[in-house]
């Protein structure tokens, strides 16, 4: 099983002073793509001025142009340990024990918006860069990754692919339909069994599953097997829309 994440606007900092090897990401066939968006970043990053108002950068937010300077030699820790916020303080990768953190290496692909899907123990900077950002002189990033990003899954052929993702980054990278996949909706259902969409505990709940997934480790290769595991742990998934598995809580 291969399980997409969406990234996190809030990361933290340091790490160790290992930098960026744009050769050693995950997906390797997306080399250029990323290349073209970390230059596009640094040229960018300047201009200060010009960088906060592309990026949309409030006055607290402006020291993020400089870690997109220095995207190329600034300091290095595993993606699933840099990114932060609501997920990732539920995932807690840096409490799993070894067993668990090998597991995320070879199971989980985080989708950021200047290196597209990399894994979670790919080594990476702290950067400023959303989904939806537009950086001069470059393609819109729909179009720059949107294909390639396909492509190089439909490459890495998983048996089965879980989508936890954003829309915005399903955009930027659908799951080809040559592979067997299922996007998650987490969902609550009210005393009168209307099932509503979930904002805040969205988050949560989808990195608590990943924890749970990391910790236990089943043998998942499909969705029927997905779905005896989480019968069997106490999580409540079952189908939604077309294509779609809600994950209630």
């Amino acid at each position: 099983m291969l399980i997409l994440l969406p990234p996190s606007e809030t990361k933290r900092a340091g790490g160790a002073r290992t930098p960026l090897a744009v050769g050693g990401l995950s997906l390797p066939t997306l080399a250029p793509q990323r290349e073209t968006v970390i230059d596009a970043l640094v040229a960018l990053s300047a201009d200060e001025d010009h960088a906060a108002r592309v990026l949309k950068l409030g006055p607290t937010q402006r020291h993020e142009v400089a870690a997109n300077a220095r995207l190329r030699d600034s300091a290095t820790m595993p993606a699933v340990d840099r990114y932060t916020g609501v997920l990732y303080d539920a995932v807690d990768a840096a409490s799993l024990d070894g067993a668990a953190r090998r597991w995320l290496a070879h199971h989980v692909l985080i989708h950021s918006a200047p290196f597209g899907p990399i894994g979670a123990m790919d080594r990476i900077p702290a950067y400023r860069l959303g989904a939806s950002a537009s950086i001069p002189g470059i393609p819109a990033l729909r179009a720059l990754w949107s294909d390639a990003v396909s492509a190089a899954l439909a490459e890495a052929r998983p048996d089965f692919v879980l989508d936890l993702r954003s829309e915005a980054y399903v955009a930027l990278g659908p799951v080809p339909d040559s592979l067997r996949s299922i996007y998650v909706r987490v969902v609550s259902e009210s005393s009168d069994g209307v099932t509503r969409a979930l904002n805040h505990f969205n988050k949560h709940a989808k990195g608590a599953l990943v924890r749970r997934l990391a910790e236990e480790r089943p043998r998942v290769a499909s969705l029927p097997a997905l779905l005896r595991w989480a019968d069997g742990a106490g999580i409540v998934l079952r189908p939604g829309a077309s294509g779609e598995l809600d994950l209630l809580v």
